[in-house]
């Protein structure tokens, strides 16, 4: 017995495709035996399973814990829930050896997928490879594995609030904050954590509904914050909180209704660690803004620009010892007093405690970012097998240049009018460009020298196409 799935749903990071096109509980139970089996050859045997609020997820939960016990592993099921609390599962459970979310993340309703850890590292890259191939050749263990239902939701509250412990409770006390779910996973434990913490809180479409009525739930998205900002607007409230479909990625907004964005966001964060933290190492993906780390080398601390994805970041804290790291995509990782995995609720209550620790509003810190120009990431369609290629051509040409030249993920170009940066899309066939500036008229230099580079290359940047 074997199975082949469909290649598209292999990505870098996880595993994910559309609900009866490409993705089905055939597929859920194949994961499960290809994933179980290889947990147990390296000397597991525990698996924790979640599921988001999509319409599809229970069905694939049933079929992956099906493969995962056929596999002989034994199965932890923790119900319905944001991905973060399937990381403390499986970060807090002494005997779990891994985990497994079932979670269409920001995807639209029809999407639905998987994020895995395994003993205690992020499963990415290569490792979702390897597991498509043993199911093609059917390379799987047999067994007879045991399931037990564990739910953790208090258990996670708990430990997310001890984040309050020797922070200004008064100050805590005068927040007022609004909170948007967008009817996803993280709606009920959101729910609660606010009816715990201290403050005045407003809760937006916490009931989980897989059809997205109110909102697309994608923070970075600025159209979708739309009703958070009406309602911090009219509740005169401190600032805004949203989450992604699955809970692993914060947005938020200032009391003036301006975004305040992922590189942002690890701006406050930075400065409120290391006050307590000097010299700490904080990692930032490569489309973050340079102000982020002028910021936290300001403030005493090493700031070291890595490749986006967030099982890439996870994996570079590991490596460093970093107690913070972020990306602008809304991912915002805690390693100081907490597991460093993404969890976006767990983050807002860090924006909290951080404004607290400061003695400064949300908005007085937002405020006093320096302001600067930039483009939203911008993705242009590039054929899969000429992305890669394209890039290493603008990096050779660049090698003489007198601009600053990062080569991490994709080509960084610093210039005295600021950077811009392309890189291939790890996970779609697309060329994600950005650039950032003082002034206008400095970006568009940015943006000519893009042009002129994909030009070269013999591309164009087209219209951008959505993640």
């Amino acid at each position: 017995m074997s199975h082949d799935f469909d290649p598209t749903i292999l990505r870098e990071y996880d595993i994910r495709g559309i609900i009866g096109e490409t993705l089905d509980a055939d597929d859920a139970r194949a994961i499960g035996r290809s994933f179980g089996t290889m947990l147990s050859r390296a000397g597991g045997k525990t698996v924790a399973v979640g599921y988001d609020g999509r319409v599809s997820s229970p069905i694939l939960e049933s079929a992956l814990v099906e493969g995962l016990t056929a596999s002989g592993c034994d199965v932890v099921t923790i119900g319905l829930g944001p991905t973060p609390m399937l990381y403390y599962a499986e970060a807090s459970g002494e005997e779990i050896d891994g985990g497994i979310q079932i979670t269409g993340s920001h995807n639209p309703a029809n999407y639905n997928g998987f994020k895995m850890v395994f003993q205690g590292r992020p499963f990415f890259g290569q490792d979702i490879q390897d597991l498509g191939r043993m199911a093609a050749s059917g390379d799987w263990a047999d067994g007879t594995g045991e399931v037990v239902h564990r739910p953790v939701l208090d258990d996670y509250i708990d430990r997310m609030l001890a984040a309050l412990d020797g922070v200004d409770r008064d100050r805590l006390s005068d927040l007022r904050i609004g909170w948007d779910a967008g009817n996803g996973a993280a709606g009920p434990a959101l729910e609660k954590l606010v009816s715990k913490l201290p403050g005045e809180h407003h809760l937006l479409f916490t009931e989980v509904d897989g059809n997205f009525p109110n909102h697309h739930p994608d923070p970075t998205v600025e159209a979708n914050l739309a009703d958070l900002r009406t309602l911090v607007a009219d509740k005169n409230l401190d600032f805004g909180v949203a989450f992604d479909g699955d809970g692993d990625r914060i947005g938020a907004i200032d009391g003036e209704g301006r975004v305040i964005w992922g590189d942002q966001l690890l701006m406050i964060y930075a400065e409120d660690l290391l006050a307590k933290t000097p010299n700490a190492t904080i990692i930032a993906d490569v489309k973050a803004s340079r102000a982020l780390f002028d910021h936290v080398a300001e403030h005493g601390g090493q700031p070291v620009m890595w490749k986006t994805g967030h099982s890439l970041i996870k994996s570079k804290m590991k490596e460093t010892g970093a107690p913070l790291a972020g990306e602008m995509s809304g991912h915002v990782f805690f390693a100081d007093t907490y597991y460093g995995y993404d969890d976006a609720l767990y983050a807002g209550i860090r924006l909290m405690t951080a404004s607290a620790n400061l003695g400064r509003s949300v908005t007085e810190l937002r405020g006093a970012m320096k302001p600067m120009v930039n483009t939203p990431e911008m993705r242009f369609q590039v054929d899969e097998e000429r992305k890669f290629a394209a890039i290493e051509e603008v990096k050779a040409r660049l090698a003489n240049s007198p601009a600053n030249v990062d080569g991490t993920d994709g080509v960084r170009v610093t210039t005295d009018d600021g950077w811009w940066l392309l890189r291939a899309s790890n996970t779609q066939d697309v060329l994600v460009a950005r650039a950032e500036s003082e002034d206008e008229a400095g970006l568009e230099r940015l943006m000519a020298q893009i042009d002129e580079q994909l030009a070269l290359s013999g591309l164009e940047r087209g219209e951008s196409v959505g993640h």
